[in-house]
């Protein structure tokens, strides 16, 4: 499992030039606004392309000189810091939207699988209370775990994190973080972590690097 990443991109002000290799836990990324974090992300997951480098994830290839892996190949859950949910979705089906273009579900007996699967997710994260609720009609902290869950629920071979908890207040972020600690020693996906905050560096990294105007520190 885990990740390992080459990455060359020009960006305006700087180039970004990391490489990094992690098999387990979370891998936690600090630096100033600006610096290429979300770069990084953004090219693991192929919503961008390197200028150059090679990412793989657990035992596949997903970019090198010679491949590049589609989007929704790339078996990637990412949770966005404003956590894109469809606003004319009920929370239970923007949970559901990743199992739904997954080959599996149009077998009946699968389907019921990936459903039963997508209900224990929103139990562990207490909001299939909200599943007939729109976006709009539920808090931040309820957001923040729709979001998290609808990510986990495809069963990602890695996941990313941008600023998820920056939207939250500080008895909201208690709560979540205690759910994401928990999800964490449950699940154990590997996981990468934007955070600004040292606090969340502190409680959740199993690796940790900083980034400055492109490289790693």
């Amino acid at each position: 499992m885990g990740a390992y990443f080459r990455i060359k991109k020009q960006l305006d002000r700087f180039q970004v030039d990391v490489e990094y290799s992690f098999e387990k836990g979370v891998l936690v990324i600090q630096g100033e606004s600006g610096a290429g974090k979300t770069t990084v992300l953004n090219c693991i997951s192929g919503l961008k392309e390197p200028d150059s480098g090679k990412i793989r994830i657990g035992d596949q290839v997903v970019f090198d000189e010679k491949t590049n892996v589609p989007v929704k190949k790339r078996q990637i859950g990412y949770l966005f810091q404003n956590y894109a949910l469809f606003p004319n979705m009920t929370v239970g089906k923007n949970v559901i939207y990743g199992i739904k273009n997954k080959k599996e579900y149009k077998d009946k007996e699968k389907r019921k699988e990936l459903l039963d699967y997508a209900d224990y997710i929103m139990e562990t994260f207490q909001i299939t209370h909200l599943k007939k609720r729109y976006p709009h009609n539920i808090s931040g902290g309820e957001k923040q775990r729709v979001a998290l869950a609808r990510a986990i629920v495809t069963r990602p071979r890695l996941l990313l994190l941008d600023e998820p908890f920056s939207a939250l207040d500080m008895k909201t972020k208690e709560v979540v973080y205690e759910e994401f600690q928990s999800f964490k020693k449950t699940l154990g996906i590997p996981t990468i972590l934007i955070t600004h905050d040292p606090r969340e560096s502190e409680l959740f990294a199993d690796h940790k690097i900083f980034m400055r105007d492109g490289v790693i520190e």
